[in-house]
């Protein structure tokens, strides 16, 4: 079973996270934001699809892995604990099961990677969901870091 990743592209350019992932041989990407649009050039839910298209990359958005915006608030407030509970209770949802049932049987297919912006995976929901993924399916889970420019 291949390895599951995560990467978050804070400070990063679409071209080097693109680059990251066919370096780890990537071939879907997750994106777990609850809301796929973004103030930085090429993060938009449309405009990644096509970039990661071009690079041979698939590209399918969960959004019932996101984190809700309460969760998010605390995220940005610095309070990634606060984060961590609004999410888990979020995780109890229906949507929110049926989303990762869809990623499990996902990431056992081919090499995945989960997105969501926070560089640091330890202050994300993206190890979070990585986690419960891996409870089931086992696979290592490797946390990479696209360069800053």
């Amino acid at each position: 079973m291949p390895d599951l990743a995560t990467i978050g592209y804070e400070g990063c350019t679409a071209d080097t996270v693109v680059a990251t992932l066919r370096d780890a041989r990537i071939g879907l990407l997750i994106d777990v934001r609850a809301v796929p649009r973004s103030r930085k050039p090429g993060f938009s839910k449309r405009q990644l699809a096509a970039t990661l298209d071009e690079a041979g990359i698939a590209y399918v958005h969960l959004q019932g892995l996101g984190t809700p915006k309460p969760g998010r608030d605390a995220a940005r407030a610095g309070h990634p604990d606060r984060m961590e509970v609004i999410f888990r209770e979020h995780m109890t949802s229906d949507r929110a099961q049926a989303a990762l049932a869809q990623a499990k049987s996902l990431v056992r297919e081919r090499p995945a990677c989960l997105l969501c912006f926070e560089r640091d995976h330890t202050l994300c929901h993206r190890r979070l969901v990585a986690e419960m993924i891996v409870a089931e399916t086992g696979q290592p889970v490797v946390h990479l870091a696209a360069p800053l420019p």
